[in-house]
């Protein structure tokens, strides 16, 4: 089992000694999350909560997720780093592929993409992308990034994105993993069909275990139950080994400690989230790795 950090809401300028403590506690990787903004009148409806209302407004941190990994990478040898999620539709794939891909040869093949369609209309309409057609058009990003990540001249003839001929220099020694975020139909149907892996939302272990079983199908179905596949499932109750066990019987290949703001609150120093990661490294990691 592998033991992901999530970074997200944390201090800016703790960044680095957090991504410093996760590797020194045995941490696989640290993700990170992502908005562009908070608009200042919310009308989208947050899919997470029964309310339908965010956990965070405009003053909750939102770096820029691949400029604070390539910081991080800078400062660590062995540590992964991912998205929790990369609202992937509301860019341009070679824009996407260019980062990412830079990012990825220069950590090593440290980095995975993990990306969700999202679900703040604002976001999309301040960037004039078509929020209704993100899923189809979230489908074809895919082809596309895999595509300039080879390196090779190579062309893309889709219904959002026409490219002539293009090669894009440099391209991650291997490819980028694309690991799809999201417990709903289509995020299963995409991961399943599409995916080199799967991020779940934080269930509990019950939720967990009838997504699993469903992607599980989807993948037979889509005739990839062979290929490799990663399934990182953030849950809701304490770390477990007989539940790590039994959805790790199901496909689950990792999971999270939760952010530092659910641990210790919204404000805290490095010294009290460096402390919460050695003891989650000893009691957990260290256990159950």
């Amino acid at each position: 089992m592998k033991f992901w950090q999530v970074a997200s809401f944390s201090e800016p300028d703790q960044l680095l000694d957090i991504a410093r403590g996760a590797e020194e506690a045995g941490f696989h990787g640290v993700l990170l999350s992502d908005h562009l903004f908070i608009p200042g009148e919310l009308r989208s409806k947050y899919p997470y909560s029964e309310d339908g209302k965010p956990m965070f407004d405009g003053k909750m941190p939102f770096p820029d997720p691949w400029t604070t990994i390539a910081a991080m990478a800078a400062v660590t040898k062995t540590l992964h780093f991912g998205t929790l999620v990369y609202i992937l539709p509301l860019r341009h794939p070679l824009e996407v592929a260019k980062a990412v891909g830079t990012v990825a040869l220069l950590s090593g093949d440290r980095v995975m993409l993990g990306c969700g369609a999202g679900w703040l209309r604002e976001e999309y309409d301040a960037m004039g992308v078509d929020f209704a057609t993100r899923g189809r058009r979230y489908d074809e990003m895919i082809d596309v990034l895999r595509k300039a990540w080879t390196g090779a001249m190579v062309e893309h003839r889709g219904r959002f994105f026409d490219l002539g001929s293009f090669q894009m220099n440099p391209a991650p020694r291997t490819p980028v993993p694309i690991w799809i975020g999201g417990v709903g139909a289509p995020a299963l149907r995409r991961a399943a069909t599409l995916g080199d892996g799967w991020i779940g939302n934080g269930q509990s272990p019950d939720d967990a275990h009838a997504s699993l079983v469903r992607l599980r199908e989807l993948r037979v179905q889509a005739g990839r139950a062979s290929a490799p596949f990663e399934a990182l499932v953030p849950l809701t109750t304490p770390p477990d080994a007989d539940v790590f066990k039994r959805l790790g019987d199901l496909g689950m290949t990792a999971t999270s400690a939760w952010p530092f703001t659910y641990q210790i609150g919204p404000h805290s120093t490095i010294e009290q989230k460096r402390d919460v990661m050695m003891r989650f490294g000893d009691s957990v990691i260290a256990k159950l790795a």
